[in-house]
């Protein structure tokens, strides 16, 4: 508990370092020029067919005949906005993430090495394909894992939670690993995987809750849906600036986990008992009699 309120706490003043700032911009830059060029070509093309697909919907059509009928037939007009918003926000949350991975979580976790753990010895455990490769299979097992649940999301508490989880776990593998790869060997690493689990999963899921925030704000209201281009860049850099926490977060708990696991390697090696080296000789065997009195 201490390590998880400490880390957590020099995570929030890293994030308003002007370099942190600075960093939480690139990938923002990236992910609105994805973002809008994708919504440029698709974005009409997407709302015709969630209209035409609501209209072809029985009991879509019965719910928009009462609404008219009690003066709200105007959030008709706003429904499939709002479906194409909650459908595309999970995949900018997972992109977000992987860029902030690829392109932030290196520099961070370099950031806090250098400040707090200058002599920690670098083993190189984790290598760059093998991160990218693992946080791509990881990518696609939670958008399954999202494909799956979204029938689910159907139910209103569980719209707040599955969404969180998935993210949550996602990023509790892909950032423990991007922190220690460069400092930490393989056993190393898999030692703090399994001792830390527990605190690295619910760092994971807390972040997930965190970066849900900007879903909630959209869906406060039906006007924003109507300013979903505006609202794209401000929610993108909050994606981005909450994953910049994550991932300060599990630098500074995963290479404090791993100073004090080398400490504790280290005591255990000096503590062990010595053996003397003459204990190890073998005992002079007298010459027989024979010999001496040759």
């Amino acid at each position: 508990m201490n390590l998880f309120l400490d880390s957590f706490w020099r995570a929030v003043a890293y994030c308003i370092r002007p370099r942190v700032i600075a960093l939480s911009f690139l990938p923002l830059v990236l992910m609105v020029a994805l973002t809008l060029g994708l919504g440029y070509w698709y974005w009409e093309s997407a709302l015709d067919w969630v209209r035409s697909a609501l209209e072809s919907t029985t009991v879509v059509a019965t719910v928009s005949a009462w609404l008219q009928s009690v003066g709200f037939g105007n959030l008709k007009m706003v429904l499939a906005p709002l479906i194409v918003i909650f459908t595309v926000t999970p995949f900018i949350v997972l992109l977000s993430l992987l860029t902030v991975a690829f392109l932030m979580t290196p520099a961070l976790t370099l950031l806090v090495a250098e400040r707090r753990f200058p002599q920690l010895e670098r083993k190189r455990g984790g290598s760059l394909v093998l991160g990218v490769l693992r946080a791509l299979g990881l990518t696609l097992l939670s958008l399954l894992a999202m494909l799956l649940s979204s029938p689910l999301w159907l139910v209103p508490p569980l719209i707040l939670i599955l969404p969180p989880l998935i993210w949550g776990w996602l990023t509790y593998r892909v950032m423990a690993f991007d922190a220690l790869a460069e400092h930490a060997s393989a056993q190393e690493r898999r030692e703090i995987f399994q001792r830390h689990r527990g605190w690295l999963l619910a760092m994971g899921v807390l972040c997930g809750f965190m970066g849900a925030a900007p879903s909630l704000i959209w869906a406060s209201g039906a006007l924003l849906a109507a300013a979903f281009v505006i609202l794209v860049p401000l929610a993108i850099w909050i994606y981005t600036l909450v994953f910049a926490f994550s991932s300060l977060w599990f630098a500074h708990y995963c290479l404090a986990a791993l100073q004090a696991l080398r400490t504790e390697a280290a005591r255990k090696a000096a503590s062990a008992p010595t053996i003397d080296a003459q204990a190890l000789t073998l005992p002079h065997e007298p010459e027989p009699e024979s010999a001496i009195s040759r």
